[in-house]
């Protein structure tokens, strides 16, 4: 049996980052046209992934630390995919590309397909201006 490394903080949020995106995906496929509320939500799975991604890292490490390198690494390619989504996802938004984005989010949702979603708890505040941030480069 492995020692236990305490990571808890950054895998509840990761929980949450999940939920968050889960439910931005949700919302977005119930838009019938992509405004400027679609904009923001898909600015806010972008900060949401690269988030995530910073707590991917941050696991790895303490386990690194602990000479579980193993571990880390094969964390790490089970979440490798992140960074490159929130890449082509941040490239179509800023390009105005909204034809791309269609065929990014199809490869979010097997990503989040276990997140039940039966109510929604994020609030619009969260997503509102989000776009405009993305745009000015600020997180």
């Amino acid at each position: 049996m492995s020692r236990v490394i305490a990571t808890d903080d950054v895998g509840q949020e990761r929980a949450k980052l999940r939920r968050t995106i889960a439910e931005a995906l949700r919302r977005l496929a119930t838009k019938p046209k992509f405004d400027g509320e679609g904009e923001d939500l898909a600015a806010l799975i972008v900060f949401s992934l690269r988030r995530l991604e910073q707590g991917v890292d941050q696991t790895a490490t303490a386990w690194e630390k602990r000479n579980y390198y193993l571990k880390a690494d094969r964390f790490r390619r089970e979440w490798e995919w992140v960074n490159d989504t929130a890449y082509q996802l941040e490239s179509a938004l800023l390009l105005g590309q909204h034809e791309r984005m269609p065929l990014i989010l199809v490869t979010l949702f097997s990503k989040f397909s276990d997140i039940t979603i039966t109510r929604y708890t994020r609030s619009e505040a969260l997503w509102e201006g989000c776009y405009q941030r993305l745009v000015k480069g600020q997180q």
